[in-house]
């Protein structure tokens, strides 16, 4: 049997050896202590699953769901957009309901780029954006996030001769793996560069309701013009503690939603009636909700970055997501650095170069870990010497 060839571009999934390499251990019948994924352990809010319970008894939500989502769904974005970002949105042909943010991301390319097409990606970044790119035969430009350019792409740096191939400039503040965040001088950037080299901009914003310090993250559509040159990806998931239930939403120029609504027409069937009404509620659900896990994640941070400061790591906090970037010892690959950690400390990281080449040099720890597995894991770290190389 022979498979298409657009296969062997595409890497093994980062966390699929994350979650191998654990069972291994496991199998073993040692406790492995994981800071691998960000998955958050806090519970969907109660209000949201009790109205899963009820709209789930309601026969017709037993049936397909329009690809485009429950008018009152898209309406329950709209609403939030302009409560927490001052953005007005059309909820008819400016928000379009997503099977979680990762489907509409992975779609996105389907929309823009043909065999030969550049996408400008962020190195280090989410593989979805590269590997959506090269299922439909385009190629990527990787964009360098350096800690000297507050993990920013800089814009001046891409040759004149990619930009004239690139359809697409792939984005995401707060950002995942750095926890980085942008501010609106540099998304105006953005928008003019957008819109002198004709290059649509898809911003992944999933966490932009995971921040510490009273911080508070924008919107790429605050931007004025944003609207004219991308779109903005959103999830639930993050924000109300909903990763199982798959929701989210893209929102932004309308003939980039029309695109993207072909294209889920024709390859899903939308999200579940009943789930969507949890989207409905989860927006519901009070900002002391939303304040209260994050000052979870914020204690969890602090004391993740003390212990690693603690074993001679260079890392600065985060103002937002859910990671910790830590740069590690020059004399350490991110690869050996976490295999070190596995074997020596039955401790889980993320190696960074898994999110791309930029990524060497540094690891990435989740902070979506119970507070008992936490305060064990930091234990066997804290105190830890990196020992020298051989």
């Amino acid at each position: 049997m022979e498979f298409a060839q657009r296969l062997d571009k595409v890497p093994p999934y980062l966390f699929v050896e994350i979650s191998r390499k654990i069972a291994e251990k496991k199998s073993k019948g040692i406790n492995v202590i994981s800071f691998g994924i960000g998955d958050p352990d806090i519970p969907t809010p109660d209000n949201i699953i009790q109205e899963l319970r009820n709209t789930a008894l309601d026969a017709p939500n037993h049936r397909y769901p329009e690809t485009d989502g429950l008018p009152e769904f898209r309406k329950a974005i709209a609403d939030w957009y302009s409560k927490r970002f001052s953005v007005t949105l059309d909820s008819d042909k400016e928000i379009l309901p997503l099977i979680g943010a990762k489907e509409g991301i992975g779609h996105a390319s389907l929309c823009f780029i043909n065999p030969g097409d550049v996408a400008l990606v962020p190195d280090p970044g989410y593989p979805v954006y590269s590997v959506g790119t090269w299922f439909c035969g385009g190629e990527c430009h990787w964009m360098p996030l350096k800690e000297e350019n507050g993990w920013l792409p800089d814009l001046d740096a891409i040759p004149d001769n990619v930009a004239a191939r690139a359809k697409v400039m792939w984005l995401n503040y707060p950002n995942n793996p750095t926890g980085a965040v942008v501010d609106a001088g540099y998304l105006k950037d953005v928008v003019q560069y957008a819109k002198e080299k004709q290059i649509a901009v898809l911003h992944d914003a999933a966490y932009t309701e995971v921040a510490f310090d009273g911080y508070r993250p924008i919107s790429f559509l605050e931007i004025p013009g944003a609207i004219d040159v991308g779109l903005e990806f959103h999830s639930l998931s993050k924000s109300y503690n909903m990763t199982g239930w798959r929701v989210g939403s893209a929102a932004g120029n309308r003939e980039m939603i029309d695109a993207l609504m072909v294209v889920k027409s024709n390859l899903d069937s939308g999200i579940p009636n009943a789930v969507q009404y949890m989207g409905i509620e989860a927006f519901n659900t009070p900002e002391s909700e939303t304040d209260k896990r994050n000052d979870i994640y914020q204690s969890r941070r602090d004391r993740v970055v003390e212990t690693l400061v603690g074993m001679g790591l260079e890392v600065i906090p985060p103002k937002a997501s859910l990671f910790v970037w830590a740069k590690i010892p020059d004399h350490y690959t991110s690869a050996e650095f976490a295999e070190l950690l596995l074997e020596e400390k039955d401790v889980v990281v993320t190696a960074g170069n898994g999110y791309g080449p930029s990524g060497e040099g540094y690891i990435r720890l989740s902070l979506t870990i119970t507070e008992e597995d936490l305060v064990e894991g930091l234990s066997r770290l804290s105190g830890w010497k990196v020992p020298q190389k051989s």
